[in-house]
């Protein structure tokens, strides 16, 4: 039987067992709502969150869309609605382009794109039929700007973009919001062992930029200036607005990559300016006074 809520929110998070997404679990149960935390290890969860009346763990591994539609359908017997979809497991292959196999870089892409998107599947349907809904998706300032060893990560970062920016006015007239989260960096695991996977060097010219890169990564895990916890207090006061932004620079550095991202974007749209203008046809054009071609 249905535990329908009234003024509470129903939140489902995906990648509740750590990181980011045990703190948004934590957050949303702190805001008095109804958290499904799902995750790949219920236990886990189970063990991080401990009992709570308002709160229901269910199993997906997010690349199976089984188990989204699964989730959802748990959603809804348990608490009756779902109000918040939070779109935030994922994992890291780092590593040069030409190093990461084809098959991690699939990897990557089928996590952090297409995870969401069959989550998002499961949900929508549910949010129309409410004619409500909010869909949460973290991004990451990688999906604003690339850099190197990040390319299968940015790739899929730069789709979720992509997808969220095309979704958003799709599902507006239904009474749906979206908000992008583009976080820089965090304390969370992604730098760990559990959540990063790097390319098997084998190209000489890449060898001493790769030692650097991860060496530089390693003595910055565990050190990075965001607080997770105060990222995800954030996103439950962002998300109880009626308007909440469609897009959260989530962290100073991540203000920092949005600002210098525009300044070159109107940089690079300016330079060639008079060239990029002289590209249309040479074909007269029609008149306003209704003559046909």
């Amino acid at each position: 039987m249905s535990e329908k809520s009234t003024n509470k929110q129903v939140w489902l998070i995906t990648g509740a067992g750590r990181g980011l997404g045990l703190d948004l679990a934590q957050a949303a149960l702190k805001a008095g709502h109804l958290v499904v935390a799902t995750g790949r290890n219920p236990e886990r969860i189970r063990a991080a969150l401990g009992d709570h009346q308002d709160l229901l763990t269910v199993p997906l591994d997010v690349t199976r869309p089984e188990d989204a539609q699964a989730a959802v359908e748990a959603t809804l017997d348990r608490f009756g609605q779902l109000d918040v979809l939070v779109n935030n497991a994922g994992n890291f292959y780092a590593g040069f382009f030409e190093e990461l196999s084809p098959e991690q870089v699939r990897s990557q892409i089928e996590t952090l794109l297409f995870g969401p998107m069959n989550v998002a599947r499961a949900a929508l349907p549910v949010m129309r039929k409410q004619r409500s809904g909010l869909l949460i998706t973290l991004s990451s300032t990688a999906g604003i700007t690339g850099g190197a060893f990040c390319t299968a990560y940015a790739a899929a970062k730069f789709g979720i973009e992509g997808w969220m920016e095309s979704l958003t006015p799709e599902v507006a007239p239904f009474g749906i919001r979206t908000m992008l989260v583009e976080p820089g960096f965090f304390r969370t695991e992604l730098l760990t062992e559990t959540s990063t996977t790097y390319a098997q060097p084998h190209i000489d010219d890449y060898a001493e930029k790769t030692r650097e890169t991860i060496t530089a990564w390693n003595s910055m895990n565990g050190q990075q200036g965001g607080d997770p916890a105060r990222l995800a207090d954030a996103i439950v006061q962002l998300a109880a607005h009626d308007q909440p932004p469609f897009r959260f620079a989530a962290g100073a550095d991540a203000v920092s990559t949005f600002e210098q991202k525009a300044q070159a974007l109107l940089a690079e749209a300016h330079a060639h300016l008079e060239l990029s203008s002289s590209l249309a046809h040479s074909d007269p054009q029609p008149t306003s006074n209704g003559d046909q071609p």
